[in-house]
This record gives C-alpha cells, sequence and structure tokens, in this order.
C-alpha cells in the first residue's frame, strides 16, 4: 500500500497520480477514517467514496475534477475542499453538495473557474468575488467559513435577502459575439469622421467653440483653452 499515510481516522493518499480512489483503501479505512485527504492526484471520479462514511474531513485540491463531481451522501462531513480544479458550474455544484454534505460548514473552491477570485482571474475584482459568496450563502445555508474567510453575520444577512439574484452568468463568447455583429452589417466601417466630409483636395475647414476641458492624466499639462480664454 505504498503512498498511504494513516492511522485509521486519518488517512493520505496523495501526489500517486490515480484518476479513481483506489479499492483497497476503502476496504481498510473506509468505515473508520474521519479525515481523508487526496490531493495533487488526477482525480475525475469520486466513485471510491462510497465505504467512507464516516468522513468528517475532505481534502481534494489539485486534480481534474468538474461538473460532473459527485459525492456519495455523508451525513457527517463538514470539511471539503476542492480548490484548483475544473469546476465551472457553480450553481449545479451547490445544489449537489445541498443534498449530500447537510453538515457541510467549510467549503474551499478556490482556483476554480466557478469561484471569480481576482488573484486567480484577472477580469473579476472583489465585487465579482463577493457576489459569489452571497450566492454560495444563499444556497448553503450552514456555511462558517467558504474560501479563506469566515462567514460574518452581515454576508448571512445579505445572502438571505439578495443572494438568489447573485447568480453569476457566463459572459457571451467574444467570437460569437463579434462575428454575430459582422453579420449584421458587413459593409459598416467605424469612422470618427462626419458622414458629410470631404476629400483631401478640399481644405474648407470648421472654427468654434468647444464647451469641455480634459483634466486626463494625457493632457499634456491641461493645456486645453477654455471658452473664458477665448
Amino acid at each position: 500500500m505504498a503512498g498511504v499515510v494513516g492511522n485509521g481516522a486519518q488517512v493520505s493518499y496523495i501526489s500517486q497520480d490515480c484518476k479513481e480512489i483506489p479499492e483497497f483503501i476503502g476496504r481498510k479505512y473506509g468505515g473508520i477514517a474521519k479525515r481523508l485527504d487526496l490531493s495533487f492526484n488526477l482525480l475525475r471520479s469520486l466513485e471510491g467514496l462510497k465505504t467512507f462514511s464516516c468522513l468528517e474531513e475532505l481534502i481534494l485540491d489539485n486534480n481534474l475534477l468538474g461538473n460532473d463531481l459527485r459525492l456519495p451522501r455523508l451525513p457527517h462531513l463538514h470539511t471539503l475542499t476542492l480548490n484548483k480544479n475544473q469546476i465551472t458550474d457553480l450553481e449545479s455544484l451547490l445544489d449537489h453538495l445541498a443534498d449530500v454534505v447537510p453538515s457541510l460548514e467549510y467549503l474551499s473552491l478556490l482556483g476554480n473557474m466557478a469561484c471569480p477570485n481576482e488573484l486567480v482571474s484577472k477580469d473579476k475584482d472583489e465585487d465579482d468575488y463577493q457576489r459569489y459568496r452571497y450566492f454560495v450563502l444563499h444556497k448553503l445555508t450552514n456555511l462558517k467559513f467558504l474560501d479563506t474567510r469566515k462567514v460574518t453575520k452581515w454576508e448571512r444577512e445579505e445572502a438571505l435577502l439578495r443572494g438568489a439574484f447573485m447568480k453569476v452568468v457566463k459572459p457571451v463568447d467574444a467570437k460569437a459575439s463579434s462575428s454575430d455583429t459582422a453579420s449584421v452589417s458587413p459593409e459598416t466601417h467605424y469612422t470618427p469622421l462626419p458622414s458629410g466630409s470631404r476629400d483631401l483636395t478640399n481644405h474648407r475647414g470648421v472654427l468654434g467653440k468647444c464647451r469641455y476641458i480634459y483634466y486626463g492624466k494625457h493632457s499634456e499639462g491641461n493645456r486645453f483653452i477654455r471658452d473664458d480664454q477665448l
């Protein structure tokens, strides 16, 4: 049983490149293990967890688990970490967890596309992450910790009031959007010139006043002339 480290209650099977949970682990520890660490493997299925009916903590970080992730019913499980997997469908996962792990108090999903964390996704910010927290807490009302942060009383109240409306929706594919736009008006090209602009051989100009002053960082010292300076 190379790679297994455990004393019965706590079992670790880390960095073994296994694609499924070995049967021998379930046979020996399934009925007594309270903490199981299967991180840094190649797991795509959790089929072998059926015998681990006493689990309280389950560590599944750095695997290949996706939206088809399915846990057996684990009534005593209070801690679950799924960091750095391939989960993109947040709502489906949360509905499943609410059904099979009713005692869950600590959940971590950092490093998955389903978790819009600004440290991982450059196009996300703290507001995106906070909306995600409200939605998770709306679905899993018993959570005390989410990712690395304790759930506050204020967050719980906000989740109760607004959490159902905080579902993260995947944006429309940029390529599809651009192709759709192109198909609507393939011959239309943007130009900053007015529609009645003349050709380069006609040099007639237009003189007028501008009511705006620009104070941006590229204004070259903000040396624009205002109306009252003309």
